[in-house]
């Protein structure tokens, strides 16, 4: 099947696997298109967010609906636009159910979104029906998309306690990093940031997608694997750790 990526305004990064750099915070959003399944990278940061990037997927994918999500981390950039993709089996790194079926991460997560300029009503409204992950991974997991197959890897704690990255193979391997990578700025470490766990991660992102694969930060362009050693070996001077 071919997709016209631009026509919906993504970027086609591989066959079959695209990405949107979305507007306000600049999240990016994933797209892996198999032959009976499909799968999204993040979610967006309410629900109107999450209803266009459904629509949008659906469009590139011949009009099937989203049957996977990938929740990168749990921020509300990345994960209160879920509640749109109604039937998706939902996957977090593990312990990320529990962050986020909990009273005080929704209220966090409701007050992080406007205090960045969110919509109240929608971040309220985002928040209250957040979705929780269905399935954890602990290590790694593959799914079997149809004719593909991806992995989800818990390479941290890092940016997080909770970070699921997504290697998508092909004639050059994709990675979407979440916000392990961030190109578009320096990489932000708010108060669940584990900073002297994160160059391991970026470690072990290295060692998943290789030397000659794409890598698609959570926020900016995408970047090669030299440009993640680069920031791999700025975050251990930031936090101290060789």
């Amino acid at each position: 099947m071919r997709i016209d990526w631009a026509a919906q305004g993504w970027e086609g990064l591989a066959d079959g696997v695209g990405r949107r750099r979305l507007p306000g915070w600049d999240a990016t959003t994933g797209l892996v298109v198999g032959e009976r399944a499909v799968l999204l990278y993040d979610t967006g940061a309410t629900l109107a967010e999450g209803a266009e990037i459904r629509a949008r997927a659906e469009a590139l994918a011949g009009g099937r609906r989203v049957t996977h999500i990938a929740l990168g981390h749990p921020h509300f950039d990345h994960v209160l636009g879920a509640a749109a993709f109604a039937g998706a089996e939902v996957f977090g790194a593990v312990g990320t159910d529990e962050l986020l079926a909990s009273p005080r991460t929704r209220r966090e997560l409701y007050e992080d979104a406007v205090r960045h300029g969110a919509d109240e009503r929608a971040a309220a409204e985002a928040a209250e029906t957040l979705v929780v992950p269905h399935h954890t991974v602990t290590g790694e997991r593959t799914l079997d998309l149809g004719g593909r197959q991806v992995l989800l890897a818990n390479v941290g704690p890092g940016h997080t306690g909770h970070d699921l990255v997504l290697l998508v193979p092909g004639e050059r391997e994709t990675v979407f990093c979440g916000d392990l990578v961030e190109e578009s700025g320096e990489p932000q470490a708010g108060p669940d940031a584990i900073g002297s766990r994160w160059p391991d991660a970026l470690d072990r992102l290295l060692a998943l997608g290789g030397e000659d694969a794409l890598y698609v930060p959570g926020h900016g362009a995408v970047v090669d694997a030299a440009f993640v050693r680069r920031q791999r070996d700025e975050l251990a001077r930031r936090f101290g750790v060789s």
